[in-house]
């Protein structure tokens, strides 16, 4: 069983999948600590109302990214957790921490990375007449939604989508596709090779699934 931390700032409706994922009797994973920039952030309530312990550390409260970044790699180390996973949590992290947690932090974004980085995501895919988009589970490296890709789901983009029903459907998707990666990655399956993740043994099969693994 590996302890696990989640990162966030919002809603934490991923972290409500990763919560349900890590309550199934097989899942090798357990959340151990939900740490979050915002105090009001309602995915501290559920954690709470799942026997998780919480913890706030407010970016407002340090004069440097520095200095806060350095406090929630103490919380983490003081926790024991051998995995974080960002969970719609909204502070870029400095190349110092996240070197220290190198494939070791996983994040989920909304988009079929390298494309369309950043904010807006599906605004920017329905801008650029691209036919799909999705989301993507990652490593996370210093730069900005970068990293070795573990998974990913696709969705089509119908001609009568928006910005909202693309992002909805998009959220469905990540929702399946969190639980999935931080499963293969506590369960020792998962290699990085460079930039390029490899997975061991890869038996389970959804057609919402992009198989990192060339053919």
């Amino acid at each position: 069983m590996v302890d696990v931390a989640v990162l966030i700032s919002g809603g934490g409706t991923n972290l409500q999948a990763l919560i349900d994922a890590c309550a199934e009797d097989d899942f090798p994973a357990n959340i151990k600590l939900v740490i979050s920039n915002n105090p009001r952030a309602k995915g501290l309530e559920r954690a709470k109302k799942a026997g998780i312990s919480t913890k706030v550390i407010n970016h407002r409260d340090y004069e440097t990214r520095e200095d806060f970044d350095d406090q929630i790699h103490e919380a983490l180390n003081e926790c024991g957790v051998k995995l974080i996973c960002l969970a719609g949590f909204m502070r870029i992290l400095d190349a110092r921490f996240v070197n220290r947690w190198r494939n070791r932090m996983l994040n989920i974004h909304p988009s079929l990375l390298p494309s369309f980085k950043g904010l807006h995501t599906q605004e920017r895919a329905l801008e650029a007449g691209v036919r799909f988009t999705g989301c993507t589970v990652h490593f996370v490296n210093p730069e900005l939604d970068d990293g070795p890709i573990i998974t990913q789901a696709a969705i089509a983009i119908n001609p009568d989508d928006t910005a909202e029903t693309l992002a909805t459907k998009v959220l469905e998707k990540e929702h399946i596709i969190y639980p999935q990666a931080l499963k293969l990655v506590a369960e020792g399956r998962v290699r990085v090779v460079g930039n390029r993740v490899t997975i061991r043994e890869a038996d389970y099969a959804n057609e919402s699934i992009i198989n990192p693994i060339p053919e």
